[in-house]
């Protein structure tokens, strides 16, 4: 169930027994043309997948779900969705988990830790069709179950809160959503969203190993600049990332990768 606050500011909330993914639902819907804020959530998913088309395991008991919001920005504001998604999920997390940062953070540029483990993940993607550019938000949290043998640390939110539940993250993610959105779409609301998202960030300040297409590059992480980009300190000098998967330390061997 929505919460209040989303439902009176129009989202809806279609749920589903099992489906592919939640973020192909998304789009379907699109295509049929509907008018956006539509949450759409599976109770379990049969190809769900994270960033760069990773399969993402999607057992039922976790949260499985796709906001689809049609023209909320221009096309080249969208990547700082991901930073309003995060600070949001962060948000829904605390309220159920009464976990707060630093044992609750961010990992850049789409995850969330709990101790350093990760427990979610999170996928924006864009699509144009008719002129209109659209976005869909997906978001699955581990909140019954984490998977087991992956190549990180992984966690789910009952493990540190007992009364965990997917309509009890549901509903505060619904509520912190519509908040941090309306924030952000506020004249120079990128400023505050930025500011909230690296008070939760994981590793910043510390060295961080960058895969990149052309290898791995360390550094320390300073900070992100104004559009959202990594700010990495090298021995070459300041170097910002638009996309990569960060590790902790100096060595992509020595951590695990974003998932």
């Amino acid at each position: 169930m929505l919460s209040e606050s989303a439902r009176a500011a129009g989202y809806r909330l279609i749920v589903r027994d099992a489906v592919a993914s939640t973020m192909e639902e998304a789009r379907r819907a699109l295509a049929e043309g509907d008018p956006g804020r539509l949450w759409i959530v599976a109770r379990s998913q049969n190809a769900g997948r994270g960033r760069h088309g990773r399969q993402w395991g999607s057992p039922p008991g976790n949260l499985y779900a796709s906001l689809l919001l049609a023209a909320p920005c221009e096309p080249a504001l969208a990547p700082q969705l991901g930073f309003v998604a995060g600070l949001a999920l962060h948000d829904a997390a605390a309220a159920v988990t009464e976990l707060s940062a630093p044992a609750l953070a961010l990992k850049w540029p789409n995850d969330l830790l709990i101790g350093g483990a990760k427990a979610a993940g999170l996928l924006l993607e864009g699509e144009s069709r008719a002129g209109h550019f659209s976005v869909v938000i997906g978001f699955g949290v581990n909140v019954a179950s984490s998977p087991e043998g992956t190549p990180y640390p992984a966690t789910h939110l009952a493990a540190h809160a007992a009364e965990a539940s997917v309509e009890r993250l549901l509903e505060a993610l619904s509520d912190s959503w519509h908040r941090r959105f309306g924030a952000w779409s506020l004249p120079g609301g990128f400023g505050p969203t930025r500011a909230a998202w690296l008070d939760r960030a994981a590793y910043l300040g510390q060295t961080i190993t960058m895969r990149l297409p052309e290898g791995p590059v360390s550094g320390r992480f300073l900070g992100l600049d104004a559009s959202g980009r990594l700010e990495l300190g090298t021995e070459a000098g300041a170097r910002l990332i638009d996309a990569g998967d960060l590790y902790f330390g100096s060595t992509p061997s020595s951590v695990a990768p974003a998932g």
